[in-house]
This record gives structure tokens, C-alpha cells and sequence, in this order.
């Protein structure tokens, strides 16, 4: 009589992803994790060692976004702490990560187990789907409905808690699969369809449209619908923007895009939001960063119509005035088709003005600049934060990626995109923090664009807190042999923070933001890498070219000042705020 083969659970969690087509996991090795890890090895499915937990998710993360396919984190019990801010940046971003962590023996729970934690109720609300397995025989069940569920609807981070005896013990070879679904491959997600007589009330709002705007969110970037945005944008004359803090979905350099529907780092959106008559926001949230929907953002008499692929989505939204459940690309057919059917009329007279502002905007902006900049030359002062981030782009092609993480880092550089756009500058795409401005993911996101992109150039530009709060990741590219570049905006300190404690002090002080003066340069070339210092504005495209040039990992530690920035000006009043909100 043959003997049925065994597996341990943690071989066949390996094989049931590999069966969905999971193309890297990212983890930080422990004990916990090995039995998955050799299941892994045996599928040949590869597997990213990362310094941190934390670099990790953050690592599956920036492949997700970018591949906009799932992507694993394996971490033990005592890792599952460190993953939980990976956990809420990719829930921020709606990204689909399967986090995995091993946890305490399941026979003896609650009994103080070695390293037990409550890790299912803790990542609930950090997640759409949080599961202990408890059955090894139901181990494929538990990795579809989690991946189901990550890819479903509003896509977003899922987390399976596997107790030690379940991931080492050993069960039958074909444990589970005489239930259905037989099938356990991925299999393409289900889209919401609109229901005609919920789309026609409101595309005959649209139409009758004057000052129409399109305001394009996470969901259009999770149902790859960028092309028909951009197609509808061009098709009807409509500005079209994108949700702050977002995965940017067309390339500044559109016709149609506008920049950012941010009222402090692009100012031209408040004109356009303002004098909309009708503003349709598609796979985009009413969060804080939209007031919620509420004057003075959106006046009372813009018709706010917001369309959603989800009823997740949906439920953020109840302010609108009209509610669409609809997948993105499915609506935005239906918008189009408006002009097909011959009932569009408007022509290009206020997308016309839209542009004009902006030119108006870049303008301003770059005179601004100037102004600063030529009393740097005669004095010796040290870059401003836009110039910097305007001169790296005069490195970059249109294959290549900008990331950037910080503070107001993050701010002058999307100020710098936006500019450089109207100019005609190209780039493949780029990459930031997601809705929680969680700073340090820098590192990990243009380790993920150069993975998935390895013939492009990748830049970072990170603030030096941004750095100091991620930098560690930078292990991995050079274990894993990835060059890229990253430029420090080293201003000495937390100076987006700093800036709001002077407006808010009754001193006028900051006070433990400060850093020392660190060489981050030195870290890299103590690594193997390739480190320069940057002291002057004419100093830095010819270091930059250097750098890429090096075929290392690259650190250029650029002394810059600090700047305020439009957003923290704008929004920091002194004593009577404490934030950016």
C-alpha cells in the first residue's frame, strides 16, 4: 500500500500562493517562518530578506502598487509589531499585501505562549480581512478567501495569523482540495457594473455640465483605468485631477491634467474646485484631505457626484450629492460615450482657462524661485528644497522614476513635478507616502520601482528625518545588488515640524526637531557604495550624473535649507493650530 506524502503547513501556505501566481514575498527570516520558507524555496518562488519587519511590508507594498498584483509579508510573532506600520501605509493606499505572521502555539492559547499576541484583532482594523488559521487541512482555503478579498472590490491588506504547530506539523499532500473552488488559481476580480437607471439621472447632470471637473482617485489606479481618464479628459475638454497622496495616474505632462486637488501645493485647483459646477470624483474618498466634501472646498453649488467600484468606497462618500456604484472603467465608458451619443457640447473654452492658470501658477512659482536663488550665488547659501528637486529631473528621462518621501521634502518636490510637467518633462512614474504621510518608506518604494523597472533610473529625494526614519532598507539594495539614488535633503532636522512650532510657540522657537550634522554619504560608501557630498546648487546635476553613473546604490547628501512650504504656510496659523490639517 503507498503511503499518502506528507507536507508541513508552512510548505503548503507556500503552495497555495504559488498557485495564485505570487511573484516575490518579502520577509525578515525567523524560526517561525521556516517550514513557509522551504515550501518557497521548493515552488521557486523568490524571496526578498529584508533588514526590518517595518522595510518588509513596506517592500511588498511599493511591488503591489506598481504591479497592482498581491504581494506577501512573512514576518514571526515577534516581527507582526514591527509590520504594523507597513500594515497602515498599505491600507492607507488600499494595497493588496497578504501580511503572513506566525504566531503562538493553537493548543495551548491563552496560556501565555511563547511570544503570544493577539495579532488577529490587533491588525482588524488595519486590514479588510484579519484570520487565524486554525485547521492545517484548511490552509488553501484561508490563502483564497484572503486573497479574494485582497482583490476584490476596493483592494486593500489582508493578514493570516499561522499558530507554530499548524505551520510545522505535517499533513496529507492534497489536504482540502476535495472542496471547492477545485480551482485555486487567481482568477480575474469582479467589477460592479452601473445600474442603468442609477447612471442615466446623473450623466444627464453631467451633460448639462458648463464647468465640469474630474477629480480621479485609488480606485481608478486599482481598476488600471489611467488611459480612459485621460481619454475622457482629452474626449470632453474637463480638467482632470488627482486626490493628494495618491499613486499619480496620468503624467504631468497631459494636456488634460492639471496636478493636484490641493488648494496649498497647487493652487490653481482652488480656482477650478471653486468655479466647478459639477465635480465628479471617481475612486477617490471624501476624507480629510477632501473636507469631507464640505464648503468652502466644494461650494454648495458644485454638484459633487461621486463614483465608486466598491460599497467600501461608497461609504465614505455619503456626502456627495449623487452616489454611483460603478467600476471606474465602466463609468468612464459611459462618460464617453456621452460624446458618441452626440449629447456633449462643451468646448474648450474652460479647460482652455484651466491651463492658463497653471501657466500663470508656473510662472509665479519659478520667478518665486529666482528670487531666492540668485542671492545664493552671491553668498554661498545653501539649495533651496525646489531647486534641488527641479534639478533632478534634469537628470532624469522618460523611463525613468522619481520617488520622494518627507515632509516638506514631499512637498516642494510635488511642486517641482507639477512645474516641470507643464515645462515637458516625462517621467515613467512616480512613487511617495500614501494618505498617512508615514515617512520612510522612501527607500523601500524606489527599491520596488527599480525591482519591477530594472532598466530605468530610480531616484529617491528624501528629507533627512524621512531617511534617518527608513534608511535602514538601504541594506537590501545592496544585498539584493539594486542601484539606486538617493539624494538627502539635509536641512539638520524636522523641519516641516520645526516650521509648525514657530507658528505655534508663543516664542516663536522650535524645539526637538534638531539633528546633528550627519554624513549620510559616508554610510553609504561604508557599505560599498557610492557617497558625495553636495555643498552648492551648481554642484549637484554633475554629482547626481556621477552617481547614476557609479552603478551602486548612491547617497548624494545635499546640503539644503529649510524652506517653508505653500501647504504648512498656508494651513499653520500661530497658536491656533498644531498641524497640517
Amino acid at each position: 500500500m503507498t503511503e499518502t506524502k506528507r507536507l508541513r503547513g508552512g510548505y503548503l501556505l507556500a503552495r497555495a500562493f504559488h498557485e495564485k501566481g505570487v511573484e516575490r514575498v518579502f520577509t525578515l527570516a525567523g524560526g517561525f517562518c521556516n517550514p513557509a520558507l522551504e515550501g518557497f524555496m521548493e515552488c521557486q518562488t523568490p524571496v526578498i530578506n529584508c533588514p526590518h519587519e517595518q522595510i518588509a511590508g513596506h517592500l511588498a507594498d511599493g511591488h503591489a502598487r506598481l504591479t497592482r498584483k498581491p504581494t506577501v509579508c512573512l514576518v514571526g510573532p515577534e516581527g507582526f509589531a514591527n509590520a504594523v506600520p507597513a500594515m497602515m501605509e498599505a491600507w492607507g493606499e488600499r494595497s493588496p499585501v497578504i501580511f503572513v505572521t506566525g504566531s503562538s502555539t493553537l493548543k495551548r492559547q491563552g496560556s501565555g505562549g511563547f511570544k503570544e499576541i493577539d495579532d488577529v484583532a490587533i491588525a482588524a482594523p488595519l486590514t479588510k480581512y484579519s484570520a487565524q488559521i486554525t485547521d492545517g487541512t484548511r490552509i488553501g482555503e484561508f490563502v483564497d478567501r484572503a486573497y479574494k478579498i485582497a482583490t476584490s472590490g476596493y483592494p486593500g491588506p489582508v493578514h493570516l495569523s499561522v499558530p507554530v504547530d499548524i505551520m510545522f506539523s505535517s499533513f496529507e499532500e492534497d489536504a482540502g482540495r476535495e472542496e471547492r473552488p477545485f480551482n485555486r488559481q487567481d482568477v480575474p476580480s469582479l467589477r460592479a457594473w452601473p445600474d442603468p437607471a442609477a447612471l442615466e439621472p446623473i450623466l444627464d447632470a453631467i451633460a448639462e455640465a458648463k464647468r465640469p471637473i474630474l477629480i480621479g482617485g485609488h480606485g481608478v489606479w486599482w481598476a488600471g483605468a489611467e488611459a480612459k481618464l485621460e481619454e475622457a479628459g482629452r474626449l470632453l475638454n474637463v480638467p482632470v485631477f488627482n486626490v493628494p497622496y495618491h499613486q499619480k495616474l496620468l503624467g504631468e505632462d497631459s494636456d488634460v491634467y492639471m496636478g493636484l486637488a490641493d488648494i496649498h501645493q497647487y493652487p490653481p485647483s482652488k480656482f477650478a474646485i471653486a468655479e466647478s459646477d459639477v465635480a465628479i470624483m471617481l475612486g477617490g474618498r471624501l476624507d480629510n484631505q477632501m473636507n469631507f466634501g464640505n464648503p468652502p472646498l466644494f461650494p454648495a453649488s458644485t454638484q459633487l457626484i461621486c463614483a465608486n467600484g466598491s460599497h467600501e468606497e461608497l461609504e465614505n462618500n455619503r456626502a456627495a450629492d449623487r452616489l454611483l456604484l460603478s467600476d471606474p472603467s465602466a463609468f468612464l465608458d459611459a462618460l464617453c460615450g456621452l460624446e458618441h451619443e452626440g449629447r456633449w457640447h462643451l468646448d474648450e473654452t474652460w479647460i482652455a482657462l484651466n491651463r492658463e492658470k497653471r501657466r500663470l501658477w508656473v510662472e509665479e512659482t519659478l520667478s518665486d524661485l529666482a528670487k531666492e536663488t540668485e542671492p545664493d550665488r552671491k553668498t554661498g547659501r545653501t539649495i533651496h528644497p525646489l531647486q534641488l528637486a527641479l534639478a533632478v529631473q534634469e537628470c532624469l528621462g522618460e523611463n525613468d522614476w522619481l520617488v520622494f518621501d518627507g515632509g516638506n521634502t514631499h512637498f516642494w518636490s510635488e511642486i517641482a513635478v507639477n512645474v516641470s510637467g507643464w515645462k515637458g518633462k516625462k517621467l515613467a512614474g512616480m512613487m511617495h507616502p500614501g494618505s498617512y504621510s508615514m515617512l520612510g518608506v522612501g527607500v523601500s518604494f524606489a527599491l520596488s520601482a527599480k525591482n519591477t523597472h530594472p532598466e530605468s533610473t530610480v531616484v529617491l529625494i528624501s528629507g533627512d528625518g524621512a531617511f534617518l526614519s527608513g534608511g535602514l532598507s538601504i541594506e537590501a539594495a545592496f544585498q539584493e545588488n539594486i542601484p539606486i539614488v538617493v539624494l538627502v535633503d539635509n536641512n539638520g532636522g524636522l523641519d516641516c515640524i520645526s516650521q509648525q512650532q514657530e507658528r505655534l510657540f508663543e516664542s516663536g522657537q522650535h524645539f526637538a526637531t534638531d539633528f546633528r550634522d550627519i554624513p549620510f554619504h559616508g554610510l553609504f560608501e561604508g557599505l560599498g557604495g557610492y557617497g558625495e557630498l553636495v555643498e552648492a546648487a551648481d554642484q549637484l546635476v554633475p554629482a547626481l550624473r556621477r552617481a547614476i553613473a557609479s552603478g551602486k546604490p548612491a547617497c548624494l547628501n545635499v546640503k539644503a535649507r529649510g524652506v517653508i512650504s505653500p501647504i504648512v504656510l498656508a494651513t499653520t496659523n500661530k497658536r491656533d493650530k498644531a498641524s497640517i490639517e
